[in-house]
């Protein structure tokens, strides 16, 4: 059974990690799939993927190489995408950057980026297409934000605020929408395996794998799973909640 079948969703931060495994997972689930990010070579490399993966040949796939901060970039490519998909069903808000340092040694610059890339981002990408939800009257907004948005993180203000913002932005919208069918909801995940992970040294890897009662890093498809049930029917009384994916972390 394909649980996305003929829904149009876009991915943001689509290019890596958790949002490149998301876009081949709902390819999977018989999705067309735009996805938005700063980088070509890798892009190519998803839609190629997805191409391997897709359920059926009338699905379609594309990328958007954009500054997601821009609010100009991104309304230019959602007119660019309505014109090709016609409408959107499914949203999910993965784009975010990090950029860690204690707060006495934190420059404006850093701050600034952070909000811009991780937040402003899904205000420019749901203020975009709420309207033309809110007419379909149905929608599937899935914002990715992180279990440092809930307990914050030493070294990590920015970053932290970022996401609990996203939080936030979240539950206002979720109640904004919820007349017109619209569900608005957060993936927090937790310690996911992935290529900033990676760098982490075997010291800090051990000291994070005491904090997590399933004793394991999470993995990319453990987030897109989530991000699949939630664009699907099966989440539709759902809104305004935050799914902590993250092996009982945070409880």
């Amino acid at each position: 059974m394909q649980l996305l079948a003929d829904k149009k969703a876009i991915v943001t931060g689509g290019t890596a990690g958790i949002g490149r495994a998301i876009a081949i997972a709902f390819a999977q689930q018989g999705a067309h799939v735009a996805i938005f990010g700063t980088h070509e070579a890798r892009a190519e490399e998803v839609i190629a993927e997805m191409e391997s993966v897709k359920m059926s040949s009338s699905q379609s796939f594309c990328y958007y190489i954009l500054d997601i901060a821009s609010k100009k970039a991104v309304d230019e490519a959602i007119v660019s995408l309505l014109l090709k998909f016609g409408s959107v069903d499914v949203l999910v808000n993965n784009a975010g950057i990090t950029r860690d340092t204690l707060l006495m040694k934190m420059s404006e610059q850093d701050w600034d980026m952070v909000q811009s890339v991780n937040l402003k981002s899904v205000y420019n990408t749901c203020q975009a297409l709420v309207r033309g939800m809110i007419k379909a009257k149905r929608g599937k907004i899935i914002n990715i934000s992180s279990v440092v948005g809930l307990t914050g993180n030493a070294g990590q203000a920015n970053y932290a605020a970022s996401k609990a913002g996203m939080i936030g932005f979240t539950k206002a919208l979720a109640q904004e929408v919820a007349s017109r069918h619209i569900c608005v909801n957060c993936i927090a995940p937790g310690f996911i395996q992935t290529r900033m992970t990676d760098e982490l040294t075997e010291e800090q890897k051990k000291a994070i794998l005491q904090k997590i009662p399933m004793n394991r890093l999470g993995a990319t498809s453990d987030i897109a799973h989530a991000a699949i049930f939630l664009a699907s029917y099966l989440s539709d009384y759902i809104t305004g909640q935050v799914m902590t994916v993250d092996g009982g972390m945070v409880m």
